[in-house]
C-alpha cells in the first residue's frame, strides 16, 4: 500500500472502544441545510466512460455535513489497509416518495478508492448471529416531514462481505469532497446509492434491520415478482439502459444511424436489443464487456428511410433479467429524431 495512502486510511478508519455517540460530534453543523438534489445532464451528454464529478447527479436527503476533522474518525487499531480501487456505476432510485414508474436516469460510471469493508469486519470478527452491518452517517435533520438524528442505513452481511464494498475517500482519484460523503463514505457496488452512506461514522453489527426511517419508511418498494403485494427493500438495481446518441431531437444526414448508449445491472448485462419505431422485429448491439461494476457501452448500426423515427433500447441481465417496456422505474428510454432526405 502507498504509505502516504496508509496513514490517511489508519487516521480515518478504526474501530475502537468510544462513547456511544462520541463519533457525532465530528459535525459541526449542515451546509446545504435540508434536502438538496442536482439533477445529470440529459442523456447524450454522458459520453465518457467515467463520468466527471460536474455530471454526476447529487442526492442530500438531510444536509452536507460539514466535519472537524480533527475528531472525525472510523479507526481499526493497528491496521494498514490495503487500497482498493475499482470502476462502478452509480444509480440514484428515484424519489422514495413516489410510486416506483418513473425512470429517471440519474446515473454516472465512477471511479472510487478506499478499503474494503471485508477487511475490517474480518478484524471485529463478526458474532455468528450477526446478519446485517448497519451504517450511519453524520447528517441528520428532516425529509419528507421526518425527523432523525442520523441517516441510517443496513446491508446483509453477506453483502457486506463481499469484496467491492468500500469505505472509499476518493473519487475518479480525488479526495470525497463534503458534498459527495466525504471524508469517507461507504460505497454498494450495483445498489442503488441510497445505500452507500454519506460521511459515514459508525458501522455496527446487528441482528436485525436497521430502525431508522430511511430502511422503515422509505426506499421499500412492492416486489414485481410477488402477488400479494409484499414489500422489498430498495437493494440490487435491476437492468436499465440509456441512449447517448443520436441525442432526442436530431436531424442526421445518411440512412446509417450508429445508435450507442450504456447498459448496467446488478449483475453483468448480457444482452441490448433495439427497436426501430413499430417494428415486432429486435436488433441485436454489440455489448462490451463489464469492467469491475461499471456500464457497459452497446452500439449497433440501423439502416433508416428519410422521416422521423423512434429507437428503444433494452438491456437483459446475465441473469435473463429483462427491462421492461413500461410500468416500472427502469422501463426503456426511447428517442425520437429525424432523418434526412
Amino acid at each position: 500500500m502507498d504509505p502516504t495512502k496508509s496513514e490517511h486510511v489508519e487516521h480515518l478508519v478504526n474501530f475502537a472502544l468510544r462513547p456511544d455517540g462520541e463519533e457525532r460530534k465530528a459535525c459541526l453543523t449542515l451546509d446545504p441545510n435540508g434536502f438538496f438534489i442536482r439533477h445529470p445532464p440529459t442523456p447524450h451528454h454522458l459520453a465518457s466512460f467515467i463520468t466527471p464529478d460536474e455530471q454526476l447527479f447529487q442526492t442530500i436527503h438531510l444536509g452536507a455535513a460539514v466535519i472537524d476533522t480533527n475528531r472525525y474518525s472510523i479507526t481499526v487499531d493497528g491496521l494498514e489497509a490495503p487500497t482498493t480501487g475499482l470502476t462502478a456505476f452509480h444509480e440514484c432510485y428515484g424519489s422514495p416518495l413516489k410510486p416506483p414508474t418513473e425512470n429517471v436516469w440519474r446515473i454516472g460510471n465512477v471511479e472510487w478508492t478506499g478499503v474494503s469493508l471485508r477487511i475490517l469486519l474480518d478484524i471485529a470478527q463478526p458474532h455468528p448471529e450477526a446478519r446485517f452491518v448497519w451504517s450511519e452517517g453524520l447528517d441528520f435533520g428532516e425529509f419528507a416531514g421526518v425527523t432523525t438524528d442520523r441517516y441510517q442505513k443496513d446491508l446483509p452481511i453477506v453483502k457486506a462481505l463481499s469484496p467491492e464494498v468500500l469505505l472509499a475517500y476518493e473519487m475518479n482519484g480525488e479526495p470525497l469532497s463534503k458534498n459527495r460523503g466525504g471524508p469517507v463514505r461507504l460505497i454498494v457496488p450495483g445498489w442503488f446509492g441510497t445505500n452507500s452512506t454519506k460521511w459515514l461514522c459508525r458501522l455496527s453489527l446487528q441482528n436485525s434491520r436497521a430502525p431508522g426511517p430511511f430502511t422503515t419508511k422509505f426506499y421499500n418498494e412492492q416486489d414485481p415478482k410477488e402477488s400479494d403485494g409484499r414489500m422489498r427493500p430498495v437493494w440490487m438495481v435491476e437492468p436499465n439502459s440509456v441512449i447517448v446518441s443520436p441525442c432526442s431531437g436530431a436531424q442526421l444526414t445518411g440512412s446509417l444511424v450508429i445508435v450507442h448508449g450504456w447498459a448496467w445491472s446488478d449483475d453483468e448485462i448480457k444482452l441490448v436489443q433495439i427497436r426501430v419505431d413499430e417494428s415486432e422485429t429486435w436488433v441485436e448491439a454489440n455489448v462490451e464487456s463489464r469492467q469491475d461494476f461499471s456500464w457497459q457501452r452497446f452500439s449497433t448500426m440501423v439502416t433508416l428511410s428519410p422521416g422521423t423515427h423512434r429507437v428503444i433500447a433494452r438491456a437483459t441481465s446475465s441473469a435473463g433479467v429483462k427491462q421492461p417496456i413500461s410500468g416500472r422505474r427502469n422501463h426503456v428510454h426511447s428517442i425520437d429524431f429525424e432523418v434526412l432526405g
